[in-house]
């Protein structure tokens, strides 16, 4: 697997270790991510919120970069929150969704 690949595979992986507080569903499979984007050592992260008035939101930004900055190769992590399109549960996983009883 080329290194690229790898990084980006490692992101994702992160990614699922970062939880909403107040939700038992990490926030890739929430569907909270939109895009990912990597150039050289900086990682770019579109994601939006469950709420525009999340109380968790800077939590989950320090723990997104906190943790995405571990991946090797990554020496900026930037999180861009956007509300465009707005979240909805059908941008969920199935595994969220019959973890959180929506199936």
């Amino acid at each position: 697997m080329n290194e690229f690949l790898e990084t980006e595979e490692e992101v994702l992986r992160m990614l699922k270790t970062v939880f909403d507080p107040e939700i038992p569903v990490n926030v890739y499979d929430l569907g909270l991510i939109y895009k990912i984007d990597l150039q050289d050592d900086i990682c770019n992260i579109d994601m939006t919120l469950t709420a525009p008035n999340c109380p968790a939101a800077d939590f989950l930004v320090e723990d997104i970069k906190q943790k995405v900055g571990n991946v090797e190769g990554i020496n900026t992590v930037n999180v861009n929150i956007v509300f465009e399109p707005e979240w909805s549960k059908d941008m969920m996983s199935e595994e969220a969704k019959l973890e959180l009883g929506f199936l």
